[in-house]
């Protein structure tokens, strides 16, 4: 019966993603200032925009010991977590070359604890509807899995949840958060 509601599941989700492929986040207001009046001497070209930069080292991840691992209650080891959350670029669910660094690492960790259950939960930016969002979220979560059992971690101890952008790390509303808020997150859920 689970086996039967999984697939269910399965097929909406993708059913889901299939139908939402097509939809894009609303364009976001340029915050440029107005063009300045037309003169007679044109200035130099304006210079590209910046990309966007990645914001892995800037999340701080507390050391833990090896000792201290072992003895820890799971909310202790999930608020000093030893995992680093992945991050994307807008409207992807491509782990980049950082991206799979970070979770080859995080599967190190695992293979270091092999009872431990990790749910991976996908979180996106708020941009977009709720629903693009969510399925979004969905196959960021579904990327790490796939990319954590590639590396050897057992499919059995590995969860995924989309919270699409209902849960953001950083609540501002310009590219610096949004880039925090791109995120696979991972949870230990049991040891």
């Amino acid at each position: 019966m689970g086996m039967r509601r999984a697939t269910i599941v399965l097929i909406l989700v993708l059913a889901f993603v299939g139908a939402c492929a097509k939809k894009k986040p609303a364009p976001v207001a340029s915050t440029a200032p107005p063009p300045a009046a037309a003169t007679s001497t044109p200035g130099p070209p304006a210079p590209p925009p910046r990309p966007a930069e990645r914001v892995e080292e800037s999340i701080p991840v507390p050391a833990i010991s090896e000792d201290a691992i072992g003895n820890r209650s799971l909310e202790d080891l999930n608020r000093d977590s030893p995992f680093r959350p992945a991050f994307f670029g807008l409207d992807s669910s491509d782990l980049d070359d950082a991206g799979r660094a970070i979770v080859s690492a995080n599967a190190d960790i695992m293979k270091k604890y092999p009872t431990w259950v990790v749910t991976v939960e996908g979180h996106c930016d708020e941009r977009g509807t709720a629903e693009y969002n969510l399925a979004l979220g969905e196959l960021r979560a579904v990327a790490v899995k796939t990319y954590l059992v590639s590396l050897g971690v057992s499919a059995d101890r590995l969860r995924t949840v989309s919270y699409g952008k209902e849960f953001p790390f950083d609540a501002g509303h310009a590219e610096t958060a949004w880039s925090k808020n791109r995120r696979a997150h991972f949870v230990i859920t049991s040891k």
